[in-house]
């Protein structure tokens, strides 16, 4: 994510009496400074912000001189200065418009003991009873929820122009609570009734109402609902671990709470008009996943918690974001069931130090909640396959629907909208043109009518337009593919190669006929379809791009030749069908001509031992696939689908079946395959994420039928791959293989000085393969019918090829470097037996 940061001080005018105050703005708990607070003199709209450091140096002039100091999420105050006099003031805020009788809390500072601590005793009762009071205890379970996603330029403030293009913008700012000007660029609204059924569980969502407008309209729309569902979850402080921006948070009611968290009891006070206890808490390490903030918990048996404030720590090795406060407030039933009335994330994002910001806010506010079972037409809520259900007129509500359902809370105080904003923006031809050629490098894609819903037909992708490998030379391609506005059910798509040195024209078609309407993309989720696909191209052995187009200009570097190929011509008729429960499944009847070429040839064993070499081979196939992948998150795009996580469990199985003289195959030909990949999560110590398979051949093959490990001759980092392996160095018709990576989280770095203002995060890697080559398919035994092997081509032996890797990553935000080396085999010719690897990834 792109972000900008808070900038610009107000200048300020000073005359008659002056006093020169200078001092600093932190946190009344942790002690932190608070940066870009505002400090204004009271009664004037005179005043500054504090710096990245919390400091600030302001000149006044006047008698009785008041300083107004707030900050958002943060009780404002008010500090008398002396005239004409220089101060140094030391100003604690206290978070949750509570104020803390001037307690100071820092962390590190002084002397913590878990051991005999009424704080840790409190909170222990707390987390003991965080369970009884859940509301989806119940049977049924239904509220209504407004949610608003809002992102903007913070301290926005417009330089206008004479002629200015631009200076209509200054009509759109608006004004947060503390005074801040900012400037909307992307606006969401959903209005949505969520059901909750206990037994067999279930949850519904029916979306009445959803809009959006603004900068982000050049990616997909589902796509970015789905990220920012993933990235602003809803925040659950009653669980051990809480998702947000794609991390894992430790809860401050965690069961390893009392061992992350150092607990304060602060003040007692009033909350809604019941007595409640102010419980502070801070980490032990302040870049570890985790909060600061308040926990405000009623002062009786039940232990209910009221409010929740929490706060990011500034030194948390978190990347873009510089501020961050999360408000929830609970209701409680007569029964003592916990209602959550409002949940408010408010983040000020930033790409550098001195760079302006972003703010963001993701409002829900919830209403109507109920514990009946859906009644009249929603009663059949629950038989809907899909866990969100979405009117037909959801995305074309009137302004009156919005009047209706806005809560005053969500209401801005300039009515002017996003949506005329960019109207506005996209009327400058700058603008327009920028805005285009940023969808063409997002989307890959160049649409052939400006106006998206006329647009009938795509080119692209252009990052595959120019390519090269050793057998083609320089790879020229051209294609596209059409679009839902040409017809919401059937879709082309194609393309066509030209290699400079093989002069070998290369080609794509397919055809495909989707049952259910597509809205976006062919390929959006769930897919049941039919489709028809022919291509004549290069086939490289031994390398599977699976996250990536195999054409991509990216992968044009590499660091060694790419020989080993064949030319492959195949036709393929796919039936598939994804489920909303996470269950797929898929028939593929193929049929394809591999034809040998000089770098991978066909010489072929006869019955008398001599070898004879043979231009191709035929095959028709049937292959049955069925996957399992419940609550997957992804980012949706035309051509793939990226993860947005990899917390789901996924497994794979697959079967290929083929008989010989059926329909020209040349060989019997069975195959099975499995697999399994995970992320598991170890709260603030990072994840591990697991991907294992297996697979095994079962009849006498030639070896472009055999099983052939997936070598990586790039220097990118990619999952699945052999880093130091060569195309086709090994052959095996059985296997099982690994791919484990732990990522730390910076839990090393974070506690090393200096090292740790880097936010740098630690990576490490093993990955492996073991495989084995039966007798019936090892050219050495004789065999006939079977190929030759290539030159430098063998059987593993009974140790597992293995590798190793020690990376780091988000260096300058983006950046992962590995180091990798290949553990055994270290005397096959013309290897590489360790080496540096890079990639390229933008993450929080």
């Amino acid at each position: 994510m792109v972000c900008f940061m808070l900038a610009c001080c107000m200048a300020m005018a000073v005359c008659g009496q002056v006093s020169h105050i200078k001092g600093m703005v932190i946190d009344s708990i942790d002690g932190g400074p608070l940066p870009y607070a505002s400090v204004l003199w009271k009664g004037s709209d005179k005043g500054t912000i504090t710096d990245e450091n919390g400091k600030f140096s302001l000149s006044v002039s006047g008698k009785n001189v008041v300083l107004e100091i707030s900050f958002l999420g943060y009780e404002p105050k008010q500090v008398k200065v002396a005239s004409g006099k220089t101060e140094n003031l030391r100003i604690a805020l206290a978070p949750s418009n509570i104020v803390l009788n001037e307690i100071v809390v820092k962390p590190g500072r002084e002397r913590y003991r878990r051991r005999d601590n009424p704080a840790v005793r409190f909170v222990k009762q707390v987390i003991e009873r965080r369970e009884g009071n859940a509301p989806r205890n119940h049977d049924y379970y239904s509220y209504d929820q407004y949610e608003k996603v809002v992102f903007a330029m913070n301290e926005f403030q417009p330089k206008e122009k004479k002629n200015g293009k631009f200076n209509f913008v200054k009509d759109f700012i608006d004004t947060l609570e503390i005074g801040t000007t900012i400037l909307p660029v992307s606006e969401k609204e959903r209005v949505e009734k969520v059901y909750y059924r206990n037994s067999p569980r279930s949850e519904k969502r029916l979306v009445k109402g959803s809009k959006s407008s603004g900068v982000d309209e050049i990616f997909s729309r589902d796509g970015i609902q789905q990220f920012l569902d993933e990235a602003f979850q809803e925040v659950d402080i009653f669980q051990n671990n809480i998702p947000l921006f794609l991390q894992r948070f430790v809860s401050p009611l965690s069961a390893i709470g009392p061992g992350f968290y150092k607990y304060y009891l602060l003040d007692t006070l009033e909350v809604a008009g019941k007595p409640c206890v102010d419980l502070g808490f801070v980490p032990f390490n302040s870049e570890s996943f985790g909060f600061t903030g308040h926990l405000f918990v009623a002062l009786d048996s039940t232990y209910f918690v009221k409010r929740v404030i929490l706060n990011v720590a500034k030194d948390i090795n978190l990347n873009f974001v510089s501020g961050m406060t999360i408000e929830q407030t609970f209701e409680r039933t007569p029964d003592n069931t916990r209602l959550l009335t409002k949940d408010d994330i408010r983040v000020n994002f930033k790409l550098s130090e001195k760079s302006k910001g972003m703010y963001a806010q993701r409002l829900i506010l919830y209403d109507n909640h109920s514990f009946l079972p859906p009644s009249g037409q929603e009663a059949r809520i629950f038989e809907e396959s899909a866990p969100v259900i979405t009117q037909q007129e959801a995305y074309n509500r009137k302004e009156d629907f919005w009047e209706a359902n806005r809560p005053e809370l969500a209401r801005k105080k300039n009515p002017n909208s996003v949506e005329k904003l960019m109207a506005r923006f996209r009327s400058v031809p700058l603008f327009y043109i920028t805005e285009k050629v940023v969808t063409t490098l997002v989307s890959g894609y160049i649409p052939t009518n400006k106006d998206p819903r006329k647009n009938k037909f795509d080119l692209g992708p252009m990052n595959s337009t120019i390519n090269g490998n050793a057998i083609e030379g320089a790879r020229f391609r051209v294609g596209g593919g059409t679009t839902p506005v040409l017809n919401k059910h059937w879709f082309l798509e194609g393309y066509m190669a030209y290699g400079t040195r093989d002069h070998k024209l290369k080609y794509d078609g397919l055809v495909e006929y989707s049952f259910t309407p597509r809205s976006t993309y062919r390929l959006e989720y769930p897919i049941h379809s039919l489709r028809f696909e022919y291509m004549y191209d290069i086939n490289k052995l031994g390398q599977n791009y699976m996250y990536t187009s195999k054409d991509n200009v990216m992968l044009a570097i590499r660091r060694k030749k790419d020989t080993r190929a064949t030319y492959l011509r195949r036709a393929e008729l796919t039936y598939t069908r994804e489920h909303y429960n996470g269950f797929s499944y898929g028939l593929v009847l193929r049929n394809f001509r591999e034809y040998a070429t000089p770098y991978a040839p066909f010489n072929r064993f006869g019955a008398d031992g001599n070898v004879v070499p043979v231009s191709h081979y035929d095959m028709t196939e049937l292959e049955v696939k069925l996957r399992y992948g419940k609550d997957e998150k992804f980012y949706q795009t035309r051509t793939q689908r990226v993860p947005i996580t990899y917390d789901a469990l996924i497994f794979n199985l697959s079967h290929v079946m083929a008989k010989k003289g059926l329909l020209g195959s040349s060989y019997t030909y069975q195959r099975t395959d499995i697999g399994m990949q995970k992320r598991f999560w170890f709260s603030a110590f990072g994840y591990l994420d697991v991907i294992l398979k297996a697979g095994k051949i079962w009849n006498k093959v030639p070896y472009p039928l055999l099983i052939l490990p997936n070598a990586n001759l790039t220097y990118t980092i990619q999952a699945e791959t052999y880093t130091n392996m060569n195309a086709m160095e090994f052959i095996n018709d059985e296997y099982a293989s690994w791919d484990i990576t732990y990522y730390m989280n910076g839990n090393l770095f974070n506690r090393i000085p200096l090292i740790k203002k880097l936010k740098w995060r630690e990576v490490f890697c093993f990955r492996g393969l073991w495989g084995h080559l039966t007798d019936k398919n090892n050219p050495a035994y004789g065999g006939e019918g079977l190929y030759q092997f290539p030159s430098e081509t063998s059987a593993l032996g009974r140790t597992p090829y293995m590798e190793a890797s020690v990376g780091i990553e988000n260096i300058f935000k983006f950046l992962r470097i590995d180091y990798v080396w290949r553990l055994n085999y270290r005397s096959n010719p013309d290897i590489q037996k360790s080496g540096i690897r890079c990639t390229m990834r933008l993450s929080f």
